[in-house]
């Protein structure tokens, strides 16, 4: 399998508690709930597409638990997004999650990088992250993010987690598809690229 993430950021890269106001508070945060304005029927769609190729789920112990605490009890099969979470493996990158009970899911707890290593060499499509801020930035500077997926919404708050942090390892992406929905959401999907390049301007 490849590692997708799939993030929603603000122009200022802050990946906090886009969902809601309650989402994560964490640090005084005040500004949760920043996409709902902007998230119109192409925005939607456009994650319906990504969930269709989806074969597992990797999240964060925060992510899972609004997760689990949502999905579950909204278990259309006919809904693209709800279809995919219930019935999919779910692994949980965590030190202080005790036990997990939404089913299909397995806890990991040590030595996370070689574990996601493992996963990735099973056989499938992809191995998807959504949203997990922390776990996402580890994979990044870890190199095993293969495609990344980056919604960019029309907000800058000037405070939150950052989905860039100092510590990410140097790297380079093409860009393979771009698009803007009608609510100016601007959505790039990325495919690892190696090692940046580097040169002088006007040489």
């Amino acid at each position: 399998m490849e590692l997708s993430l799939t993030q929603f950021v603000t122009i200022d890269g802050v990946c906090q508690g886009p969902g809601g106001p309650h989402e994560d508070t964490e640090g005084g945060f005040t500004h949760g709930g920043w996409t709902a304005p902007y998230f119109d029927e192409a925005g939607g769609q456009f994650v319906s597409e990504v969930f269709a190729r989806a074969d597992a789920f990797l999240l964060g112990r925060r992510t899972y638990e609004i997760f689990a605490g949502y999905w579950p009890q909204h278990d259309d099969p006919a809904d693209p997004i709800a279809s995919k979470l219930n019935a999919l493996p779910k692994y949980v990158g965590t030190h202080t999650l005790e036990r997990a009970e939404w089913t299909g899911t397995e806890l990991l707890r040590d030595d996370l990088v070689r574990q996601v290593a493992d996963l990735k060499s099973r056989p499938g499509r992809e191995l998807q992250v959504h949203g997990s801020g922390g776990l996402a930035h580890t994979r990044l500077a870890a190199g095993l993010v293969d495609t990344l997926y980056l919604l960019t919404f029309p907000v800058l708050l000037g405070t939150g987690k950052r989905l860039f942090r100092t510590g990410s390892s140097p790297a380079a992406f093409h860009l393979t598809d771009s698009r803007t929905t009608p609510a100016g959401v601007h959505i790039g999907t990325y495919r690892a690229a190696g090692v940046p390049e580097y040169g002088t301007l006007g040489e």
